[in-house]
């Protein structure tokens, strides 16, 4: 049936060594992509610099306009590929992807150390669930993240959009803040955020793509080049699922958050250093040669290697197909013969040689 061959296919491309190290490398290369956090910086934009402490409307603008950082690294990407090689701007642009990730975490860090401290709260504001950090409300930054609380005159209080709920709470203590503090660290976040769109789109945005349609053996590519896409997709949702809850406070906080995508980042340079050769210039069979390795092409058990069986397999095919037409063949003109008449006398005894009498 359809899925048993689908099921055999699936395991001879594991079981064939040269493949499985490019699958490897493939899947890899698309994982990385994703969990360096870049749909996330796409999907979340506006609520990055809303993190910031730039209002709603300039945070939908601003999330706009530096997306356009990711296509102008596309276009140098397009424009270098031939020139300077795949890996070359692979890992280039992950060196430029950790450094943006962890200046974009840094500038949340010092968003929160620098602003204005809190001497007093009240009880619901006093603190929050926290996992990295003690969770005890120190700054302003801390105190809009809880809920039912803003910030006035270094108070932590209870209120809503609208002003707290005690009136006296802020008092001739200050403007009430609700939803961001003044932050002197907004436009390092937007800096980094178009470095980080940039770097980007240089190697890793669309080189992944390119790699996984020239290191994969010709009989195996279509179901490889599946397994990679697969993996994207799944690196994708798995991010985009998990960004609001990982940067939470109860969670990682913000500045983790993009620290955690810095880590991830900083471990993709180190392996891929050693697994991602250059295939600028090589044609698909050159490509293929650079994954085997000494021993590949031994001879197992039964005397073949992995290629000749593949040749012997497609020879038995070929020879059943051969075998069961000249068997049809014989039928129909034993039908005939059976038969008589002008068809078998024309077509005469297979057997007995014409002259023969």
């Amino acid at each position: 049936s359809h899925y048993v061959g689908l099921l055999c296919r699936v395991r001879a491309m594991f079981a064939h060594a040269p493949t499985r190290r490019a699958l490897s490398l493939g899947c890899g290369l698309m994982a990385l992509q994703q969990l360096t956090g870049i749909n996330t910086v796409m999907y979340y934009a506006a609520t990055i610099y809303e993190m910031s402490g730039f209002k709603e409307i300039t945070s939908i603008w601003l999330s706009g306009y530096t997306a356009l950082g990711q296509v102008i690294g596309l276009i140098f990407s397009i424009l270098l590929v031939e020139k300077v090689g795949r890996r070359t701007l692979v890992l280039g642009s992950l060196v430029f992807v950790t450094i943006s990730l962890f200046g974009l975490g840094w500038s949340f860090y010092l968003a929160r150390v620098t602003s204005s401290p809190v001497i007093s709260s009240d009880d619901m504001c006093n603190s929050q669930p926290a996992t990295i950090w003690s969770g005890v409300t120190q700054y302003c930054y801390d105190c809009v993240q809880i809920p039912g609380c803003g910030f006035c005159g270094n108070r932590c209080v209870a209120g809503d959009g609208d002003g707290p709920f005690i009136s006296s709470s802020c008092h001739h203590h200050g403007d009430y803040v609700y939803s961001a503090c003044e932050n002197k660290y907004g436009s390092m976040s937007v800096f980094f955020i178009i470095a980080y769109l940039l770097a980007f789109g240089v190697g890793m945005g669309g080189l992944p793509w390119t790699i996984c349609s020239e290191i994969f053996p010709i009989h195996h590519r279509a179901l490889a080049v599946s397994f990679s896409t697969a993996t994207n997709w799944m690196g994708n949702m798995i991010v985009s699922a998990t960004f609001l809850t990982i940067s939470s406070p109860a969670v990682l906080s913000s500045y983790g958050a993009f620290w955690l995508y810095t880590m991830v980042a900083l471990y993709g340079i180190t392996w891929l250093y050693d697994a991602l050769p250059e295939t600028k210039g090589l044609s698909l069979e050159e490509i293929e040669e650079l994954f085997r390795r000494p021993g590949d092409d031994q001879a197992d058990k039964d005397g073949f290697t992995w290629e000749q069986k593949q040749a012997l397999a497609r020879y038995e095919t070929i020879e059943t197909a051969s075998v069961g037409s000249a068997v049809m063949a014989i039928h129909d003109v034993a039908g005939k013969m059976s038969r008589g008449g002008d068809d078998a006398g024309s077509l005469g005894d297979p057997l007995v040689h014409p002259d023969a009498s």
